[in-house]
C-alpha cells in the first residue's frame, strides 16, 4: 500500500494470481478494495489486461446472472437493519449482554437493599469484569459457529474485534452509569477499571485467546479483589480513588499492546 491507494504492483500481481505476494499484502488489499472504488476500477482494468481469460469468464457469468438479479425481490428493511447490526455483533452476544445488564441491576438492587456488604458498593465491585464477559462472548470460538469465516474475512482482525468491543461497551457503560449514579459511586471509580480490564483482555487475547484471557482475568479479580473486599467489608486500594492512576496506566499499556500486536487478531488463535 502507498498513500491512500494500493500500489500498481500489488494490484497487477493480485489480478494475475501471483503466488509471491505476501499474505498480509493480499489481506490488506482485499480489505482496502471494499472501501476504495478507485482501486476496484484499477483492479478491473488490470484483470482485463493481465488475465483476459478471467475477464471473459466473469463476463460470461455476469451475463447469465444479470437477468435473474433484475427480477430478485428487494431485501426487507428489517433484514437490512439486521445485516447492519451483524457488522457490530453476533447473535450469540445478545443473551450475554442481557446477562451482563441483569447482573448490573442485581448488584444495584443489593446495594439499595443494604445486604451487609459494608461500605463496599457491589456495582463498583463487579463493574471491571462486566465488559470482559461480553467481549469474551463476541470473540469466542466455542460460541460463534462462524468463527473460521470471521477470522479469514478481509475485515477481520483488530478492526472487527474493536467494533464488537465497542458494541459491548455501548450496552454496559450506560447500565453502569445508572448504577453508579443511584449508589453515589463516581464515574471514574468504575469507568477506569472497566476500560483497563477490557484493554487487558484484548492485549492478552492476542497471545492466549480472548476467551481464555477473559476467564483468567475474571478469576484473578474474584480471588485477589472481590473475596478479600467482601471479607473485610471495606473498599480496598484497587477500588479506591487513590488507585485510579494505576488503572489509567494499565489501560494505556493494554491499548499499546493491542496496537503493537494488531495482526494477532486475524488468526484463529485469537478465538481460543
Amino acid at each position: 500500500m502507498s498513500g491512500e491507494h494500493a500500489s500498481i504492483r500489488i494490484i497487477d500481481g493480485y489480478a494475475r494470481g501471483d503466488t509471491d505476494l505476501a499474505a498480509d499484502e493480499v489481506w490488506a488489499l482485499e480489505a482496502h478494495l471494499e472501501a476504495c472504488r478507485v482501486c476496484r476500477d484499477r483492479l478491473s482494468a488490470s484483470v482485463t489486461a493481465q488475465a483476459p481469460a478471467v475477464a471473459a469468464l466473469v463476463g460470461t457469468v455476469w451475463s447469465d446472472l444479470e437477468p435473474r438479479l433484475a427480477g430478485t425481490a428487494r431485501v426487507p428493511r428489517r433484514r437490512r437493519w439486521s445485516a447492519r447490526l451483524s457488522r457490530w455483533m453476533t447473535p450469540v452476544m445478545v443473551p450475554w449482554l442481557a446477562m451482563v445488564v441483569a447482573v448490573t441491576l442485581l448488584a444495584l438492587l443489593l446495594d439499595l437493599a443494604d445486604t451487609g456488604s459494608g461500605e463496599v458498593s457491589l456495582v463498583l465491585l463487579v463493574a471491571p469484569v462486566l465488559p470482559v464477559l461480553g467481549v469474551a462472548a463476541s470473540w469466542s470460538r466455542g460460541l460463534d459457529p462462524a468463527y473460521e469465516l470471521t477470522a479469514s474475512a478481509p475485515r477481520a482482525g483488530l478492526y472487527l474485534v474493536l467494533r464488537r468491543t465497542a458494541s459491548v461497551l455501548v450496552v454496559v457503560v450506560p447500565a453502569l452509569l445508572l448504577g453508579g449514579w443511584v449508589t453515589g459511586v463516581t464515574a471514574a471509580q468504575w469507568l477506569l477499571p472497566c476500560l483497563a480490564f477490557t484493554s487487558t483482555t484484548l492485549a492478552l487475547g492476542g497471545v492466549v485467546g480472548v476467551t481464555r484471557a477473559a476467564a483468567w482475568l475474571v478469576a484473578g479479580w474474584a480471588a485477589v479483589v472481590v473475596a478479600p473486599t467482601l471479607a473485610a467489608g471495606r473498599t480496598t486500594f484497587a477500588l479506591a480513588t487513590d488507585g485510579l492512576p494505576v488503572w489509567g496506566l494499565i489501560f494505556a499499556l493494554g491499548i499499546g499492546v493491542v496496537i503493537a500486536r494488531r495482526g494477532a487478531y486475524s488468526v484463529l488463535g485469537a478465538h481460543r
